[in-house]
This record gives C-alpha cells, structure tokens and sequence, in this order.
C-alpha cells in the first residue's frame, strides 16, 4: 500500500467500533502495512488482533471523559513516542480527545469520529463536545467518516478537518457468507433456539443502540405473534434496565454470525450512529434488517433489503417486525447481500482508507 507505519488507537473494545478497527488494522497488516494498535486490556479487539499478528500495546483508558484524561493523554504520548508512527489514526470520541492533545498535530493524525460525540449528550456537555471537535480540528489530518450522513453532520456542525474523506464501514464476504435456510436451522440448533419467529439485535446494551426500544416494540409483537422471540447479544451499562423484560440477553459473543444466521429478521433501534456494522453484516448473511432513521442508515441499507423507521419509537418498529416475522422476508434479504457486495466489501474500503491516509500524506 505504500503506507507508513499506522497506529491505531481505540478505547472501545467490543462492538461495532472495535470490530471496525480489527478488521482495517488485519487487512492492512495483510496487505504488508507495519500497523500497530493501541487500546484497553479486556473485550474481543486483543484477541482479534493477536489472531491476526497485529502488536497491541495496552493503553488503560475509561469510556467516558473526566479526571482521567490527564493520565491518558500522557500514557498514550508515551506509546506513541516509543511505536514512532508515521500516521496515527484515532478512534471515537475518547481516543480522539486524548490522542489530538497527546499529538496536537506534531505528525499526521486521522480520526473517524463513528457518530459524533455531541449528539450523544445534551445541555452544557453538548456545547463542550461540540466546542472541542471544532478546535481540534487543526490537529486533524484527515477527518474519516463513514458515510455521508457523518460528513454532511460534522460540516453542518462547523467541525471542518483539512481533509475529509468518507470510507464507508465495510465487512468480509468471505466469512460472512448468506445463510440459507438450512443454516439458519442448523444454527438454531447449535444456539439452543425453538423454531419460532425469531428477531435478533446485536450491540452494546446502551442507551444508543435503543434495545429498550425494540423490547417495548416487542410487547406489542407478541400480541400476534406470541411464540416470537427477541435475542439482545451483546453487554453494557443498560443489561440491569433491560433484564427481565421480555427478551432473551445471551450477553457477548464470539459467534455473531451465528445469530444473525439464525435470525429471521435483524433488528437495529438505535438512537444515532455513524454507519452500523450490524446491518451490513445482517445483510451479508442475507438477513432482512429493520433499521431505525439515523445516520448512515440510508446509505447502508437499501430499499427492498427491510425496513426504515422513525427512531425510538415502538409502534412503528412492531409493525414492521411484525409482519416480517409472520410472513418471511427472505427475498428481502437476497437484495441485501447484493447491495453489501457492491458496497461494502471489505477489501474495497480497505483500500479506500489508504488511499485518504496517502493523499492527507502528501
């Protein structure tokens, strides 16, 4: 690829940004890059890495902002001294607040924001977030976001990089393969599932990814269909909220495939992101999504491949599982599995990403 040596650096270390950063740093390592990343013990992103021969150099840092980014801003001023990268790409709000005042612009710097932190809070905490991503601008390279949505968010918002490039989240086409009915028996039988109705979600369990919203959705699902299932894979602060509601929460898993094999319909309530990985890996295993009106959403699943509805609100998100649910959306999911070929084949926005990384280089 021509590249320099590339550090990553990612708080998160499960989920969808996690798994985002795993699968850019492995395929360029694959492609012969010198990449290293810098993240928290614990969660998946290690063993990913590790798996893929990517270093990781352990960088402790909490989720939210406070007291702590003093302390995470010097350790990972240290790593970044000992890795000497030639490009340092940052990963979400919090490896991008600590990272710019840890570099603040001394070598190339590129962050992917994957949903603005200013619209995840409100008040006087929003007017911060948004004061920030404006200023640390100027330590800012290359702004990546990953869809159009994010760009036209960050423009629209004052928060203008030098250069900004849109790479779309991608996924790997050849271990998500379609799943045909046969593997959506098989894989219910692994999983330990009845043959019902069957709508998974898969996210942290957060505010954002709006599972509360998909278990009251569900309250009125099971009105016609009561032997429907709701699975939540995946953690997070809101497990305690959403216990004993209704759905089945199997926790984290290192078998997403799986379920989503095993899905009849993929359900993703959330309340703002960047582009969702889950709907395009929903997608690649063939699966029908149904999918809130947030960013990136439009861009990343088509019409015919499920359903677009407005955020964080049940009524609308029952009756369009409900009837996919009673009646088999398949050929909904065909159409998905294309568009994600076209779109989001890894491979492809791979080599978008260092395309953006040379030209900021240059």
């Amino acid at each position: 690829m021509g590249l320099p040596r590339v550090l990553h650096v990612a708080q998160p270390v499960d989920a969808g940004v996690a798994r985002c950063v795993a699968q850019w740093a492995a395929a360029q390592r694959q492609a012969g890059v010198d990449v290293h990343v810098a993240c928290p013990r614990g969660g998946h992103l290690t063993d990913d890495l590790t798996r893929a021969g990517v270093p990781v150099h352990r960088w402790d840092a909490t989720r939210s902002p406070g007291p702590t980014v003093p302390a995470e801003t010097r350790a990972l001023a240290r790593i970044v001294a000992e890795i000497d990268p030639g490009l340092v790409h940052l990963h979400s709000a919090k490896a991008g607040l600590a990272g710019r005042l840890a570099i603040r612009g001394r070598r190339p710097t590129a962050f992917s924001p994957h949903a603005w932190s200013f619209d995840a809070v409100t008040g006087p905490v929003r007017t911060a977030s948004l004061a920030w991503e404006r200023r640390a601008t100027r330590w800012t390279s290359l702004l990546v976001c990953v869809s159009d949505a994010e760009r036209t968010r960050g423009r629209d918002a004052r928060v203008r990089a030098r250069r900004t490039a849109v790479v779309a989240n991608g996924v790997d086409l050849r271990a998500l393969t379609p799943a045909t009915a046969q593997d959506r028996a098989r894989a219910r039988a692994d999983l330990g599932l009845t043959d019902g109705p069957l709508a998974v979600c898969v996210g942290r369990l957060a505010r954002q990814k709006g599972q509360d919203v998909a278990v009251r959705a569900f309250d009125v699902v099971r009105r016609e269909l009561p032997d429907a299932t709701l699975v939540l894979v995946g953690d997070g602060p809101d497990r305690s909220a959403l216990t004993g509601r209704g759905a089945v929460l199997v926790g984290d898993r290192d078998d997403v495939g799986d379920w989503l094999a095993a899905a009849d319909v993929v359900v993703v309530p959330s309340r703002w992101e960047g582009m969702a990985l889950v709907p395009l890996e929903a997608m690649a295993r063939a699966r029908s999504v149904v999918a809130s009106d947030v960013t990136g959403v439009r861009e990343s699943v088509p019409r015919g491949a499920g359903a677009i509805v407005a955020p964080d609100d049940p009524a609308a998100l029952a009756t369009a599982l409900t009837g996919r649910l009673r009646d088999g959306a398949d050929h909904e999911g065909l159409i998905g599995r294309a568009h994600v070929e076209r779109h989001h084949d890894l491979t492809v926005t791979v080599a978008r990403l260092a395309d953006a990384y040379l030209e900021a280089l240059t």
